[in-house]
Order: C-alpha cells, then structure tokens, then sequence
C-alpha cells in the first residue's frame, strides 16, 4: 500500500476538523472537530509507523499517548461546557464572555449598609461613579 492514501486521508480529516473549529459556535462541535484533527494526526503516526517499518513502532506508541491525551481532553472539556452551559444558559462560543464585563461589577460592596449609614455624603458617590464607568471601558477597550 502507498504512503499517500492514509496521508491524503489524513488531510482531509485534518481540513474538515479545522473547518469545524474555525467556523462553529458551539463548543460541544468545536471539542469534536478538535477531536478529528487528532484523529488525522494518529493516522499519520500509524502510517509512517508502517512506511519507516521502525522495530520499536514509535508511532504506534506515540499514538496510544494522543489518544489518552484526548481522552483527557474531551473529559476536561466537556466539564468546563457543561459547567458553563448551567450558568450561562448557553454553550455558543461566541457569547463566553468574563464576568467582570456585566453591569453587576459595577454595584459597591456597601450599599448593603446603606441602612446603619445614614451620615454618608452622596457627594463623594458621585464624584467616584464616573471613575468606576471609565475604568470599565479602559477594561473592555
């Protein structure tokens, strides 16, 4: 068998995956086209493996450790979105954003007290809600 079957396979695994991680929104597909891409990647090791006939089988080897690696990763992965999905409400790559970015990082950490402090001067609340808006748009800049 010649050399370029499995390597001409090999890259049209490798494109489809990279077509998948680049024009998916959803992490669920994008950890999947990942998944392809190391897929294309064992079919090389085991095909130069064969073509080089090496007699410890390197390929092979390195190739039982890509597969443990993305079994590592799959599992890690689809923790991290199913985390995300419960608190966000949504698995869309394109709407993941910090949490700092929401209006709530905005609220101080003492209006809760604004019963026991009735003395407070408003006025020195105004002059620091400006800073805390342009701090912001310095952060999402």
């Amino acid at each position: 068998m010649h050399l370029a079957y499995p390597a001409v396979l090999a890259v049209l695994l490798f494109c489809t995956g990279l077509y998948g991680v680049l024009a998916r929104r959803n992490a669920i597909l994008v950890l999947m086209s990942v998944e392809l891409m190391l897929n294309a990647v064992n079919l090389n090791l085991v095909a130069f493996d064969v073509w080089l006939r090496d007699a410890l089988h390197a390929g092979q080897a390195l190739t039982l450790f890509t597969i443990a690696i993305a079994a590592a990763e799959i599992g890690i992965g689809l923790a991290i979105v199913l985390a995300v999905y419960r608190n966000r409400g949504s698995s869309d790559v394109d709407r993941l954003r910090d949490t700092a970015e929401t209006d709530d990082a905005e609220t101080l950490p003492d209006e809760a007290d604004d019963a026991d402090d009735d003395a407070r001067d408003t006025t020195a609340d105004q002059a620091t809600a400006p800073a805390g808006k342009a701090k912001k748009a310095e952060a999402t800049a």
